[in-house]
């Protein structure tokens, strides 16, 4: 299991979340999506590596953007 926290732009409320949510679970092999909508953070839970360049379709997709080069986005930290 691979968790992976981004910093998405734009998000202001529950259906933000809801729509980014809907996105990231369309991508194939993620099993958990969590939307902080406060700190503009979204942790993504997969059984594999996910491409960055998937993970900001999706976000784009759902209307906002993928912050680079932030703190902590992107970053995949391996759960046992």
């Amino acid at each position: 299991m691979i968790v992976s926290t981004h910093i998405v732009a734009g998000m202001a409320c529950g259906h933000c979340a809801d729509f980014v949510t809907e996105e990231l679970e369309r991508i194939s092999g993620v099993t958990a999506v969590a939307v902080d909508v406060e700190r503009d953070c979204v942790t993504v839970t997969s059984d594999r590596s996910l491409d960055i360049a998937e993970v900001r379709a999706a976000v784009e997709e759902a209307g906002y953007e993928l912050v680079e080069g932030a703190e902590g986005s992107g970053r995949p930290v391996t759960a046992s």
